[in-house]
This record gives C-alpha cells, sequence and structure tokens, in this order.
C-alpha cells in the first residue's frame, strides 16, 4: 500500500499522532470559547447558525472536517476546504459595534478562527502530557498553513511557528471582548439542551469537560469572561489526569466512533501507519543523535503558556 494517498499530512506528520488523541475533544471546546471572544467572528456564527438548536450537528460538522483534512485523501481534503470556502462565501453578518455588513470569509476572522483553533489542540495536548518537543510543536503550527489554506487563507500570512503565533494574539488581544454573543456561547456550553432523561449525564460528564476546556483558557480569556479558573499548575495537574484517564481506553475502541477517518486512513494505508505518541518520540531520538531525543514534559513548565 505504499503508493496509497497519504492525504494533506501522512503519517509522518505531527498532526497525524496528535489529532489521534482523545484530549482533542477538550481541545475543541476550549477554542470555541476562544474564537467566541471575538465579536465579529462569533456574531458570523450567531447570524447564520442555528447554534442553540444544532449545537451538537456543528460540533460533529467540525469534528468530521478535522478528521478529513488529517486523514482522508488529498481529494478528500480538498472537497471538504471547497465546500467550506463555498459556504463561507455566501455568509453575511452585522458587526454588533457600528452596524457594518461583512463577510465571514474575511480573512482577518478566519485567521482568528484558525489561530485559536491550532492553539487550543497544542496547549491542551502538551498540557496533558502528550509528548511534543518545541521543534514538533513549531512543524505542527507549520503543518497546518496547509489548513488555512483549505479554509482560504494565503499560508504566508499564517503562523509558521509557536513565537509566531505569540506575536498574533498579543497583537489581537485588543480586539477581543466577552459580548452578548461570547456570553451566549459560554451559556450553552456550560449547559447544552438535552433531553430530560440525558441531563444527569450532561451534569455528570458534559460539564466537567466543558470546565476543563474552559480553565485550560489563557488567563486574559478568564479575565474577559469575568469567571475565575484554578491556578494554571492545578489545571495542568487537571489536564494530565484526564489524559491519562482517556489514553487509557483503548484507541481501537474510541476509534470506533463515527465517520471512522482515522480507521480508513489505516485500512488505505497499512496497520503499521497507526497514530500513536511513541513514534512522535523516536523520530525526535533519531533527530537528535548521538546527543538523544529532547523530553517535553507537557506539564508544568513555562512551555505550555504560550501561545493562546
Amino acid at each position: 500500500m505504499s503508493d496509497a494517498d497519504p492525504g494533506l499530512f501522512g503519517p509522518d506528520s505531527v498532526t497525524w499522532h496528535l489529532h489521534g488523541d482523545p484530549m482533542m475533544w477538550v481541545a475543541g471546546v476550549r477554542a470555541l470559547y476562544l474564537q467566541a471572544l471575538h465579536p465579529r467572528a462569533v456574531r458570523g456564527v450567531m447570524e447564520n447558525s442555528d447554534f442553540r438548536k444544532d449545537a451538537w450537528g456543528r460540533l460533529l460538522r467540525t469534528a468530521d472536517f478535522v478528521g478529513t483534512i488529517s486523514y482522508g485523501t488529498t481529494e478528500a481534503a480538498e472537497k471538504a476546504g471547497a465546500r467550506v470556502r463555498r459556504i463561507h462565501s455566501r455568509l453575511k453578518a452585522t458587526d454588533p459595534a457600528t452596524g457594518e455588513r461583512y463577510g465571514v470569509d474575511e480573512p482577518d476572522l478566519l485567521l482568528w478562527v484558525h489561530c485559536a483553533e491550532i492553539a487550543s489542540y497544542l496547549q491542551v495536548a502538551r498540557r496533558s502530557g502528550f509528548p511534543l518537543s518545541d521543534a514538533q510543536a513549531d512543524r505542527y503550527i507549520d503543518e497546518h498553513r496547509e489548513s488555512a489554506r483549505l479554509i482560504g487563507l494565503d499560508p504566508e500570512a499564517v503562523p509558521a511557528t509557536a513565537a509566531h503565533l505569540v506575536e498574533y494574539f498579543r497583537t489581537t488581544r485588543p480586539q477581543l471582548v466577552a459580548g452578548p454573543d461570547a456570553r451566549d456561547v459560554d451559556d450553552f456550553l456550560r449547559r447544552p439542551p438535552t433531553p430530560a432523561l440525558l441531563v444527569p449525564a450532561r451534569e455528570l460528564l458534559w460539564r466537567r469537560v466543558a470546565n476543563l476546556a474552559y480553565n485550560a483558557l489563557p488567563p486574559f480569556a478568564h479575565e474577559l469572561y469575568g469567571r475565575p479558573a484554578p491556578p494554571p499548575p492545578r489545571v495542568t495537574r487537571q489536564l494530565a489526569a484526564t489524559g491519562h484517564l482517556l489514553r487509557c481506553i483503548p484507541s481501537r475502541v474510541r476509534w470506533q466512533l463515527p465517520p471512522g477517518h482515522i480507521l480508513k486512513a489505516m485500512a488505505r494505508l497499512g496497520p503499521d501507519t497507526r497514530p500513536a505518541p511513541y513514534k512522535l518520540r523516536r523520530q525526535e531520538a533519531i533527530l537528535n543523535r548521538p546527543g538523544g531525543a529532547q523530553q517535553s514534559d507537557g506539564g508544568d513548565s513555562t512551555r505550555w503558556r504560550n501561545p493562546g
């Protein structure tokens, strides 16, 4: 199967291994919290989708898109990107502060959504113990200039390293505010509408996921939302404990969840392409011979504090 299409990233990429980690669900919720702090970006969502009535569908569609571009064929990824660009090109929203009508595909808005997502994936993964060196973190950010291209951005205008991402958040920070739309998102994520029979499960499981995702936000986001969070070292320990628990679930069980992108990729490319963190450690060891691999603690170092 060596001639099979590896897709946009392929089994040798950081993305291939990182996006198979179960903590990506927590990271995705963190990204929603962060994205909602940009008034124009979140207004575009509120005006063009029935967020409260179809929020689960929206989350699943987003997960499907990420899975397709991460593990699908090049053709499938390109089609998914074209579909997103086509939808965005038709959508308009009204600036909540000025009343200006604007397109939701403005590059500044697309860039915010992209950076908030990539930063969230990277932050949650590393703080929860996923082994990534600083060089691999930079490589991951650089890889996703390709996903930025798919949604309509010029890859040259997208952060390519952690340092670039830190600078992006620094310059974007003055535009952020927890307005009414952001508070609607916060309220939904804390108490999503569910059938009466599932309310106990929501309180037991979902509330913990949402709280952990919120706590994992950068301090400036907590300040904007006006809700405190535990000290960062405690949050890192919570993320690490959750990551350890979720990773105890066999990957073959986790990957059975539809639409099964990872299993389809392994069927296409062969079982030796199975995503696994130890493969990243092995790559790092090879690159760093004879001195050995750099070790990433994924925990209480200053490394995870930035970007975003």
